[in-house]
């Protein structure tokens, strides 16, 4: 039986781009994992400028963000009333500051989807290694996040520092579908997106949306069994820098224009979603640096992609003659499935004049080919799955022939217990 996604998981993948945020107590020690001991005083971001991280999204084209409301640390971006280890516990604006509050605020101005990232794994709560007790804690955090912030797109569940731990997750879905029913649910739990299995940014075809279970982190190669086959399509997360968060020295590792590219149409373009972390400095800013190669790599996409050529398909035995309404160049394409009879395309080919141009396994919401230059009138698409179904067919000039080439990164895992 094929799986089918709700209206709020196709609305998910339309939006296919969002920034990660990562900002917490550790941005201002220069560390990537901490133990729950930084002195909450020490959070102090006295120029932050959420305004600022949501024109920058919007300026991206990223339809979404999604802010560490707490990380493994335990350090809580809100005035929770779980804990003294928050923002109420900072000098920052005297302890009355809500980074949640005001970045929610914004993202609801802006029309900018918000999502929260609470992790399960507290370092500072004393009663972590009670389960029961932790539990209850955890839910009161999460209910609070659920009902004081408005519409959430996004709750993530980061699985680091969570291998072999329990975690009531009945109890928590119940929250998530008393309070928050149209968020998506990363990873764990319920899922209804997940990970896609490394922190590199990358897919790989075939991108399959029903799956029987998910990974759970980078520290542990086991997979996790879910109750059934979901449509669970997968996100794909990767930091701008080497670093999550922001640190002082690692500006050399800022990934180049055409590796973000090459990232993009590994992961976009194969039909899964990209969320890039872009994580703000000690002063509450997004570094001026890491602004500027974002909006230089979102606006070579917006270049190549600004004249779309629309074709009109016909269905033909074996798939779809996509004719357009007068002879073009072009040197891309862009495929886009009819999902809402769920995934059904296994295998496809770009024809013209008998040339194969593009081959692939899924499509998806949209998967990106390029190729070489060729001046067509029509495209036959061939399709093979069960009941496969296209959408629509989009021819694209732009300039570039290949696809984007990944750079060598550096050797890097995050310090677990650093």
């Amino acid at each position: 039986m094929t799986v089918l996604p709700t209206a709020d998981q196709l609305a998910w993948q339309e939006a296919g781009f969002g920034l990660f945020l990562h900002f917490g107590v550790n941005t201002f020690h220069g560390r990537e994992w901490s133990d729950g001991t930084l002195p909450a005083s020490s959070f102090r971001p006295d120029a932050l400028d959420v305004r600022q991280w949501v024109d920058t999204a919007l300026a991206a084209g990223a339809r979404y963000v999604v802010l560490t409301a707490k990380h493994h640390d335990g350090f809580c971006l809100w005035p929770t009333e779980t804990t003294d280890y928050s923002v109420r516990g900072s000098a920052w604006r005297d302890g009355t500051g809500d980074v949640v509050g005001e970045l929610a605020r914004a993202c609801r101005a802006a029309g900018l989807g918000l999502g929260l990232y609470l992790s399960p794994w507290d370092r500072n709560a004393a009663c972590y290694p009670d389960p029961a007790a932790y539990d209850e804690f955890y839910l009161r955090q999460l209910t609070e996040l659920c009902t004081g912030y408005g519409p959430l797109t996004e709750l993530w569940f980061d699985g680091a520092g969570s291998e072999g731990r329990g975690y009531d997750w009945d109890a928590i879905m119940k929250v998530v579908d008393a309070y928050q029913p149209q968020a998506m649910v990363f990873n764990m739990g319920r899922p209804t997106i997940r990970w896609v299995g490394n922190e590199d940014g990358l897919a790989a075809d075939p991108v399959t949306y029903a799956v029987a279970s998910t990974g759970v982190s980078v520290y542990d190669d086991r997979q996790a069994a879910l109750d059934s086959v979901r449509y669970a399509p997968p996100e794909c997360d990767v930091p701008i820098r080497r670093h999550w968060f922001w640190q002082p020295d690692d500006l050399d590792t800022l990934k180049s224009t055409e590796h973000l590219l090459a990232i993009w149409y590994r992961s976009v373009g194969l039909g899964a979603g990209l969320l890039l972390n872009v994580p703000p400095d000690r002063s509450g800013r997004l570094d001026p640096h890491d602004r500027a190669r974002l909006l230089e790599f979102t606006g070579e996409l917006t270049r190549r992609f600004a004249d779309p050529l629309p074709a009109r398909l016909t269905p033909v035995p074996g798939g779809y003659l996509a004719r357009f309404a007068q002879p073009v160049v072009l040197d891309h394409v862009e495929l886009r499935e009819e999902l809402a009879g769920g995934q059904r395309v296994s295998r496809h080919q770009v024809v013209a004049g008998g040339t194969v141009l593009a081959s692939g396994q899924t499509v998806g919401v949209r998967r990106i080919h390029a190729f070489a230059q060729v001046e067509v009138t029509e495209l036959t698409v061939l399709v093979d799955g069960d009941s496969p179904a296209l959408r629509a067919v989009t021819g694209f000039r732009t300039g570039h022939e290949t696809t984007p080439e990944l750079e060598r990164q550096p050797e890097f895992r995050d310090e677990k217990f650093a």
